[in-house]
């Protein structure tokens, strides 16, 4: 299976891309055994949509530290560097989607799944390049 079997990469046309009911959640919770070609398909989806395309923010459930986790799991599989590099990228954009919100807000989202906390764990994981989810993993 590859990008290209999996369709558009709109919103309109079906696909999800989201931790909670989407390829980003599949990735990530089945990385350590999921067969290796449908890993790197299911990351590379989630690259390609890019970070951009998150647009319900920066937590995990159904944000862009989610579907960071499952390039950040995909490298804890495969060791390969790029993997690391492109959620370290969905990190930085989740940083500034935290910004954007307290500016908008006028304070932030202190909760886990779907706010500031996520993406603030998501980051330190890609600074540690420790490929594992919070509680799901660890805590």
């Amino acid at each position: 299976m590859s990008v290209e079997d999996c369709g558009e990469l709109d919103w309109e046309g079906g696909i999800r891309l989201q931790w909670c009911h989407g390829g980003a959640g599949v990735v990530a919770a089945t990385a350590p055994y999921l067969d290796e070609e449908l890993l790197l398909a299911g990351a590379e989806l989630v690259w390609r949509a890019g970070p951009g395309s998150m647009t319900k923010g920066p937590g995990i459930c159904h944000g862009t530290a989610g579907n960071g986790y499952a390039l950040l799991r995909t490298f804890g599989r495969t060791g390969d560097e790029l993997w690391l590099q492109r959620a370290r990228r969905f990190a930085v954009h989740a940083l500034g989607q935290v910004d954007r919100s307290r500016e908008q807000r006028g304070r932030g989202r202190y909760t886990l799944w779907t706010g500031d906390l996520g993406a603030a764990l998501f980051a330190a994981d890609c600074l540690e390049a420790r490929a594992e989810v919070p509680i799901v993993d660890y805590l």
